[in-house]
């Protein structure tokens, strides 16, 4: 396994040769192996007499762009605008890679486009990429490519991926603006404790009288971050590590997540109408390429992006495969609203699954985008009113000695 994944990943090889006229010749090709780059070079009319993988800088700092979901949302519309206007699939990779700006996604388009010029079906050299070119992509060109439709497919394929990667870039300003009112939030207390508070001490160390419980409260608190700031820093630091690493590794843990943020206000019903979304749009694209039903739920329980949306299809799909119309499936798995379903059940009487549920994606994907436009309208007042009860909390704690001075002057 881990020597099919190396040979899958495309790196940069430095080479030298001999042209047909026994001139000496050296370069740089991209390619997933040695042997690859010597097949190329010898198609070139060039005698490699020595090729090596090129040496990656320190820390990997290459200077090359990384390649993003979006630039193959990018090259998927690309094709599929040139095989729509009857390029040839040859010329219209080499033409996308040319035009392209990223190095990176010209190396990749490259290597793409030797493994089609050497006969190898496009689905094919796709699946030699893996970290781009997932295998629902790369199942629904294999169907194209079986029936004859590819230009359409690829449309279909761009439709999906843009919709995706849309839906994708609004859950992230979803989830960012709680994140940046917390972090805002500790930011200004965190500078009030540590630059403000302590000015007030001096002050009221010349009172000589008792201070307010909620004042000894304060400045306790200020007092601990003045002296251990460090500790606090290192146990987030410490504790968001092995969070991170233990949701990577265990299973359990994530679902118990994905559960969770489903139940959180306002941003879970966001999340919600997102996995409804995904699931329809996956569903219907995969549907619409040809794909069984039971295979297009399992493309779509991958997609879901949230594990009780997934063990929900795939219940969907054991009952699919046993027989049942999908409509009652999902009714049984009391997750999917009523009006999906009831859409689905129309789709399903009529023989339109497929444009019944684009259908639903269109309306959730809707929903979604007035969903965060309305959270980012809600959440503007209510950072306002965070650090409004922050600060003027940590106010109050400052001049309650003054105004207990002042009553008793």
């Amino acid at each position: 396994m881990a020597k099919q994944q190396q040979a899958n990943q495309l790196d940069t090889f430095q080479w030298v040769g001999v042209s047909t006229r026994g001139k000496k010749l050296e370069g740089e090709l991209t390619g997933t192996s040695i042997a690859l780059v010597k097949a190329q070079l010898r198609k070139q009319g060039i005698t490699p007499s020595k090729v090596k993988r090129k040496p990656k800088p320190l820390f990997g700092l290459s200077g090359e762009k990384k390649i993003s979901a979006k630039d193959i949302a990018m090259f998927t519309r690309q094709l599929a605008t040139m095989l729509l206007a009857g390029v040839s699939l040859v010329q219209a990779i080499d033409m996308i890679a040319d035009g392209s700006e990223n190095k990176s996604v010209k190396n990749l388009l490259r290597s793409i486009g030797e493994e089609v010029k050497a006969g190898q079906p496009l689905s094919t050299a796709l699946r030699k990429h893996p970290k781009y070119f997932d295998d629902l992509y790369c199942d629904l060109v294999a169907s194209g490519e079986q029936s004859g439709a590819l230009d359409r497919i690829f449309d279909r394929v761009a439709l999906y991926k843009e919709k995706a990667e849309a839906l994708k870039s609004k859950i992230k300003k979803a989830m960012f603006y709680p994140v940046a009112v917390i972090f805002v939030a500790a930011i200004v207390t965190s500078i009030l404790l540590i630059f403000v508070v302590p000015q007030f001490k001096e002050i009221f160390e010349g009172f000589g009288a008792e201070l307010p419980a909620f004042t000894l409260l304060v400045i306790s608190i200020s007092e601990f971050m003045q002296a251990y700031w460090w500790i606090a820093v290192l146990v987030l630091g410490i504790g968001g590590y092995v969070f991170k690493q233990a949701h990577r590794r265990n299973k359990q843990l994530r679902d118990n997540v994905d559960k969770l943020i489903l139940k959180t206000p306002i941003v879970g019903s966001i999340l919600n109408k997102a996995a409804v979304a995904r699931y329809a749009r996956t569903l219907s694209t995969t549907f619409a390429a040809g794909v069984p039903l039971v295979d297009a739920l399992d493309s779509a329980a991958g997609a879901s992006g949230n594990a009780v949306y997934r063990d929900a299809i795939l219940d969907i799909k054991a009952e699919v495969s046993s027989g049942n119309p999908m409509n009652w499936a999902m009714r049984n798995s009391n997750i999917f609203p009523d009006m999906v379903i009831q859409m689905v059940a129309i789709g399903e009487e009529s023989g339109s699954l497929d444009d019944m549920l684009a259908k639903v994606a269109t309306i959730y994907e809707q929903e979604v985008d007035d969903a965060v436009d309305g959270l980012s309208s809600l959440l503007e007042p209510l950072i306002m009113a965070v650090l409004g009860v922050l600060i003027g909390g940590l106010i109050i704690a400052m001049y309650l000695p003054i105004f207990q001075l002042g009553s008793v002057i």
